[in-house]
């Protein structure tokens, strides 16, 4: 059966009891802070597909899979919440083993359990709409993509820089409740250097309890570790204008009138939900964009926090 959506009220509830609790500490490359995946698979299947934050670019270009006829096809990106979960997962396991290999488990269900895809009680599902099929298919094009990161706002100078996400990964599961039964062989990846590098070097910490909340949107997903990133680092008050918003949380949006009146209804409507997860972020929605005050980070330092950082 397919997940049943929260009503405002239960989401506003367990917000609540998130307020006071000790966070659940996670992690994620400074990069998927400031940019982004699609959140839907992008239109016409095009070469390259990009997300823009200030001076900095993403150009996400799909893995390619060989048909029968021996001609290339492109296996898709990867979009939606399932891979910006299953990078959290990645970049929280990287900093806490220090390595770049990864154990997902011995069976479908396993991992999407450690990810937080489904409940404890809960199995994936099979079938060409089923929740462990989106899983194993999302998984298998976030692994055989490519990302590049451009620095631009200098005409004079070219500055950019690509990789994987992981340079190797083998996989022993199916979905279905039926045939996902452990299997002899652990299934595993091997973050490339470049990524592994990312997420050591550039942690930012999030909560998991609140991303487990905020999973069924996309963009809340990237309004709040956004939010959670900038707050850490902000100094004084800063307007955010809605051309760099859009830029960043909604570019595959028209440039249009009514393009960017749904990005701004959209936006809003997830920033209020991610604010009241979030209720230490003090922003205002205003006609110019989005002002940020200097606040408290969704992520403290408390003693499982400072744990998890020494390693113990």
């Amino acid at each position: 059966m397919p997940r049943q959506k929260r009503s405002d009220l239960d989401f506003f509830n367990a917000a609540v009891e998130l307020w006071d609790a000790e966070p659940e500490i996670g992690y994620l490359a400074r990069l998927f802070t400031q940019t982004s995946l699609p959140y839907k698979e992008p239109k016409n299947n095009p070469a390259a597909w990009r997300r823009v934050n200030g001076n900095t670019q993403l150009i996400v270009r799909p893995g390619v899979i060989f048909g029968p006829d021996g001609e290339a096809v492109s296996l898709g990106y990867p979009f939606g919440s399932i891979p910006r979960l299953v990078l959290t997962w990645m970049s929280t396991e990287a900093v806490r083993t220090k390595s770049r290999d990864l154990v997902l488990g011995a069976s479908l269900t396993e991992f999407m359990r450690k990810v937080g895809l489904i409940k404890d009680h809960e199995l994936p599902t099979g079938g060409k709409k089923g929740n462990g099929t989106r899983a194993k298919q999302q998984m298998e094009r976030l692994f055989r993509s490519t990302v590049s990161v451009e620095y631009i706002g200098d005409e004079n100078r070219q500055l950019g820089a690509q990789m994987s996400v992981a340079s190797g990964y083998d996989l022993w599961w199916k979905p279905g409740s039926e045939d996902d039964q452990p299997s002899l062989m652990e299934s595993m990846v091997r973050l490339s250097p470049e990524f592994f590098e990312q997420v050591v070097e550039r942690p930012v910490p999030v909560d998991m309890q609140a991303l487990m909340l905020l999973r069924e949107s996309p963009m809340r997903l990237d309004i709040y570790t956004w939010l959670t990133y900038r707050m850490s680092r902000l100094k004084k008050q800063t307007t955010v204008p809605w051309a760099s918003l859009k830029g960043q949380f909604g570019s595959e949006l028209a440039d249009t009138k009514q393009g960017n009146y749904q990005f701004k209804r959209d936006f809003k409507k997830r920033l209020a939900e991610v604010t009241t997860v979030y209720k230490e972020a003090n922003v205002d929605v205003t006609d110019s964009g989005l002002v940020l005050r200097p606040s408290l980070t969704h992520v403290r330092k408390s003693p499982g926090f400072l744990a998890l950082e020494r390693g113990t």
